[in-house]
């Protein structure tokens, strides 16, 4: 049968499912396309509960949804951002659910230079205006840092240029934090590396550093581009501990610079900057020192020039005492006769009062006085009365409340403990006294020992002259009239004036004298 004559056109084609077109269509699509590369302007941007990113790719007439999945961002050296032109890359594919076709893409770079450095306009005026950026918040650098932290790549030129600049001005304490200074991983381990040295104690195992520097050489702006994100930015600026940024040359400039404490032009200048210069302090010191030892001899020689000085205009010792010394010779020769008027000021009054002092005055006194103490008497006779009758009243009241019983139980208990405690009495003032008694017996044998009656026991006697003991010969002739004393009785003697007795002569003086 002729097509042409067919009165229903098409009933021979044909018929394919939804799902078959949606395959053919994904089929075709991936297999033309593939992996492709599209330059465009970022729109919309989206980023869903699950971690995927949604982000729609333009230019001025059509758009191209773009997806990335959450295992797919970490790999992405750019975060795509609203209105940032950039190439993606990834494969074209279809998503038959809602008939649309879409770009699954895994590498964000950004076109051009004009557009990275309009994207980092934009960052870094958002980042100002909340004030991460205020000189306010820059902390100072310690003047000389006993640990320097130092994040940088472990294995570049950067790290040696530090670690020798240090040596040679201050050698320090070093800790360094390796991490990647380029690629996409940069950014994490750097603020990573900025929070760690924050997070160490203070004398601890692992000491905490004075100063941070971050640093890197130098490079494209896509090198650096680590050192612009958000996350590290928002580390330096959080950092508790000053940080110093030295990041490229010195015509480079990332948004650490703006947020660290100090920015140095390269890796060299962080070093000069984190610690002084050791010879240059010591030549320092030494300066201060001598100037400290001038000034202290220049002191103590214009003050001791100034005493001096002042000396010679002070009076003399004789000069300020002379005055007080007349006025107490003056005062001395007043007293004398300030004392006689005085006393016969004093000795007018006394005549003046004695005066009036006569016998019949004294006698009219005394009857006076005795009248008034009779009437006092008298007065207080009744009073006197009364309260002996109100005393005897409550005398007897007490006398009845008082009881012979408790008297007898107190006088027995009395008795008993006395009895208990009389014979220990006793025993002990016997003891007292048998010691007292030794005592003075010995004392009384000491006594003995040590008299003279003991020594008149051996055949010596003691010459008395009067009151007095006479104990050589020219005293006795003096005396004339002695008394010896022996050990049975005293004799009285007179000094006679005899011939005095040979040496060595056994005959014995003639009976009453001494030689």
């Amino acid at each position: 049968m002729d097509l042409i004559d067919d009165p229903t056109p098409g009933q021979n084609a044909h018929e394919y499912t939804v799902t078959e077109i949606s395959g053919a269509v994904k089929r075709l699509i991936e297999g033309e396309f593939g992996r492709v590369r599209v330059r465009g302007e970022v729109g919309r941007v989206f980023r869903a509960r699950s971690g995927h990113l949604y982000y729609d790719v333009k230019d001025d007439r059509n758009v191209l949804a773009c997806t990335t999945w959450k295992g797919q961002i970490a790999n992405l050296s750019v975060m795509p951002e609203e209105g940032l032109e950039v190439v993606v890359t990834g494969k074209l594919t279809t998503f038959g659910g809602q008939s649309k076709y879409n770009l699954n893409v895994e590498e964000v770079t950004v076109a051009g230079v004009g557009a990275l450095m309009a994207m980092l306009e934009k960052r870094k005026k958002a980042l100002e205006a909340e004030g991460l950026f205020d000189p306010a918040r820059k902390k100072p650098l310690p003047y000389l840092p006993e640990i320097v932290g130092v994040v940088t790549s472990p294995s570049g030129a950067v790290i040696r240029d530090i670690l020798h600049r240090l040596r040679d001005r201050f050698p320090r304490k070093v800790l360094v934090w390796p991490v990647a200074v380029q690629g996409q991983n940069a950014a994490p381990e750097v603020a990573h590396a900025i929070r760690g040295f924050n997070a160490l104690t203070p004398g601890g195992a692992l000491p905490r550093p004075d100063v941070i520097i971050v640093a890197r050489g130098g490079g494209s702006i896509e090198d650096l581009w680590g050192f612009n994100e958000e996350v590290v930015v928002r580390a330096a600026a959080a950092s508790e501990i000053p940080l110093i940024s030295a990041v490229g040359h010195e015509t480079d400039t990332t948004l650490i610079d703006f947020a660290a404490d100090r920015r140095a032009p390269t890796p060299t200048a962080a070093a000069e900057m984190a610690v002084p210069v050791r010879l240059e302090l010591i030549t320092w010191l030494e300066g201060q020192g001598a100037r400290l030892a001038r000034a202290t001899t220049t002191g103590m020689t214009q003050r001791r020039q100034r005493l001096s000085d002042l000396s010679r205009i002070l009076p003399k010792p004789e000069a300020l005492l002379s005055d007080p010394r007349q006025r107490l010779d003056r005062a001395e020769d007043a007293l004398k006769s300030a004392l006689l008027r005085l006393i016969e000021r004093q000795r007018a009054v006394l005549a003046r009062v004695g005066g009036g002092l006569r016998p019949a005055v004294l006698r009219t006194r005394i009857r006076n006085e005795t009248a008034r103490l009779s009437d006092q008497g008298k007065r207080l006779l009744p009073g006197a009365r009364r309260n002996l009758v109100r005393k005897a009243d409550a005398h007897d009241a007490l006398a009845r409340r008082l009881r012979l019983g408790p008297l007898r139980d107190r006088v027995e208990t009395g008795r008993e403990a006395f009895s208990r405690i009389a014979p220990r009495l006793h025993s002990s003032v016997q003891q007292q006294l048998t010691f007292l008694s030794d005592k003075l017996t010995a004392l009384e044998r000491m006594r003995r020992s040590l008299g003279y009656q003991a020594t008149l026991e051996r055949g010596y006697a003691v010459v008395r002259s009067g009151a007095s003991v006479v104990t050589g010969a020219k005293a006795a002739r003096e005396a004339g009239a002695l008394e010896i004393e022996f050990r049975d009785g005293r004799v009285d003697v007179h000094a006679g004036a005899g011939p005095k007795a040979k040496r060595g002569s056994s005959k014995p003086p003639e009976q009453g004298s001494l030689f």
